[in-house]
């Protein structure tokens, strides 16, 4: 996994500039607890944390393509799963290997492609080519966007990291927040190059930026792309296994310990199988893979449904680790310990941003530290509802004859808002805006009826948006702990060939995933296997949202939280009964609480 950051400019001298790289890379340990290391050349300069995973002894970085005088310099972070194939191919082409990482792969296909070599890798993956006989830096992201990769300008070139805190440790950058920032965090439509700080960009997913003497260019390599389908349903169940199978296999391989992430639900159920199957084949038939999933203390007792969850995970997760036959661990949280400062501190620190979830995301970060005691590396089920159809959006006529975004149906402004209105930050006019142009980026057949015309709408905008910001969640919490999250779903040929299978087929059962569900036969219970869809667990225990009240109403003594915050949409959430307190409003409270901790951390430069 790893982290990466550095700069390019064309004015001064970057070797006299150590302390300045030092404290970037810095930011970033603990993205990369393993090692870290610095390179300086005239006009560029690199920094690296590392995660170690495959060859833990050679692949070192930032990485030269050799000792003395390099021409190319390397910072990567992610994993490439082909790395093998193209070792072979680029030694057939002349290429000589010092290591056995998948990170002097990426060195050589650079060598070998250019600015192309981003084509030929299969993977999650970011990095950074300082390129020295071209004098250009060259930035990648790979086709989903599973790694993360930031940048902003600097004076005569401009600046990158895995993570902005990393930017910001750069003198010519600071931590400024605009109108135009807080739209876009507020706004919950997930656009992928501006963010919430002024002046900070993302590299698009399937994204290249090129900085050289004629300045910056940036294009992309991959799209989301219409194309005619021509499988019948068997055909197609059977090549949906096949894409599954393969991206699971694939993704296995590691040097330290691994596990999968178990929630009881049929994609991480299918994913588990799987994996346990070729972990078998490889470490013989007894061997049994590690899984993990995340419960809280008095759940099954305090559990009530809303509108995201229909049941109680655990007892479906441990049947299912029976039935794939994994070494499989619940672990159990004390709702009460979702409210520690430390805790959510430290998740806020690690977002960068005070837009999250609340106590799910510090029970995701505090499960990923308990699993991070025993493995390096997890697989997650993640992306397989935007990949099958399996969010309420792809089935409910009211989503379907919406005019925005779907899931605003679910979060909308009760939730998400409680900023002042009097910044009149005109987000339901941004809103419309960002929507027509979303719209007018999904690619059509001429053919298509108004239903998979539309269904194709839901899929593409589930894929470039909502999925997004479930990636980001993800790798942030996960490598603020030191762990390396895998995601097969997100394999580029399954989302191609899913996102080109007609709806009638998605949803040839009658029912959510039904291309998932009839490929899974015989690797999940029948009881996982028809279970409806539900989200990432919440405690659903009083004591949590009385204390989460009371944080709020701290938060809201401090006059800067106040003059962003909409108190009167605030106060019917302070007034409402603990043990009756619904989803939208905890969340708004949740966002509230987070608000005050970002403002404390991060002190940003308000420029409203």
């Amino acid at each position: 996994m790893c982290g990466i950051t550095g700069w390019a400019s064309f004015h001064g001298d970057a070797r006299v500039q150590a302390p300045v790289i030092e404290a970037m890379t810095a930011t970033l340990a603990p993205r990369g607890p393993d090692a870290g290391g610095i390179w300086l050349g005239e006009r560029a300069a690199i920094g690296h944390r590392r995660l170690a995973v495959i060859d833990l002894e050679g692949g070192t970085q930032p990485m030269p393509d050799r000792p003395d005088a390099p021409a190319l310099v390397l910072s990567h972070s992610g994993e490439i799963y082909n790395h093998h194939e193209l070792r072979t191919e680029l030694r057939a082409r002349g290429h000589h290997f010092r290591t056995r990482s998948d990170t002097e792969v990426v060195l050589r296909a650079y060598a070998e492609w250019g600015e192309a070599a981003a084509e030929h890798l299969d993977g999650m993956f970011a990095f950074a080519v300082w390129d020295e006989r071209a004098q250009k830096l060259v930035l990648a992201r790979d086709r989903l966007g599973v790694k993360p990769l930031f940048w902003a300008r600097v004076d005569g070139g401009l600046a990158f990291a895995s993570e902005p805190k990393a930017l910001f440790a750069h003198p010519e950058i600071r931590p400024r927040v605009d109108a135009d920032g807080l739209r876009e965090a507020y706004s919950l439509l997930f656009t992928t190059g501006p963010t919430l700080w002024a002046g900070v960009r993302e590299v698009q997913p399937g994204g290249l930026l090129v900085l050289d003497r004629d300045g910056i260019r940036e294009r992309r390599y991959w799209t989301l792309r219409a194309a005619p389908h021509t499988d019948d349903l068997d055909t197609t169940v059977e090549r949906v296994g096949a894409l599954v199978g393969g991206a699971a296999r694939g993704q296995l391989e590691a040097d330290v310990p691994l596990c999968s992430l178990l929630s009881g639900g049929i994609d991480s159920t299918v994913l588990t199988a799987l994996l346990a199957d070729e972990h078998r084949l490889r470490e013989g038939p007894d061997a049994r893979i590690r899984s993990y999933a995340v419960d809280y203390s008095d759940q099954a007792e305090q559990f009530t449904g809303d509108v995201l969850r229909t049941g109680h995970d655990t007892p479906y997760a441990t049947e299912a680790g029976a039935f794939i036959g994994t070494d499989h661990s619940t672990v159990v949280l004390d709702p009460r310990a979702l409210l520690d400062p430390e805790h959510r501190t430290a998740v806020v620190v690690a977002r960068d941003s005070p837009i999250g979830v609340g106590d799910m995301d510090t029970s995701l970060y505090l499960l990923f530290g308990e699993i991070r005691r025993h493995s390096t590396v997890a697989l997650s089920g993640e992306a397989a509802d935007e990949v099958f159809g399996g969010y309420p959006w792809f089935h409910r006529p009211e989503a379907l004859a919406a005019d925005t975004f779907p899931w605003l149906l679910v979060t909308g402004d009760e939730a998400a808002m409680p900023l002042n209105p009097e910044l009149d930050l005109r987000i339901g006019e941004f809103r419309a805006d960002t929507y027509r142009d979303a719209l007018a980026a999904v690619p059509h057949l001429d053919d298509e009826t108004p239903a998979e015309h539309r269904q194709r709408d839901m899929q593409h905008l589930s894929l470039t948006r909502w999925l997004r910001q479930l990636l980001h969640r993800k790798d942030r919490l996960s490598m603020a702990r030191g762990l390396e999250v895998r995601v097969p779903y997100c394999d580029h040929r399954l989302v191609e060939y899913a996102f080109n299978a007609p709806w009638s087929l998605k949803s040839h059962d009658g029912r959510e995933k039904s291309l998932l569900r009839a490929m899974g036969t015989g690797l999940a219970p029948a009881s996982v296997l028809h279970r409806p869809k539900n989200h990432y667990p919440a405690t659903h225990h009083p004591d949590y949202n009385r204390g989460l009240q009371q944080l709020a109403r701290d938060v809201l003594a401090d006059p800067q939280v106040r003059a962003l915050a909409d108190e009167t949409r605030i106060k019917p959430c302070l007034d409402t009964p603990p043990d009756r307190l619904p989803w939208g409003h905890r969340l708004r409270l949740e966002r509230v609480v987070d608000l005050a901790l970002w403002l404390d951390h991060h002190r940003p430069e308000l420029a409203l």
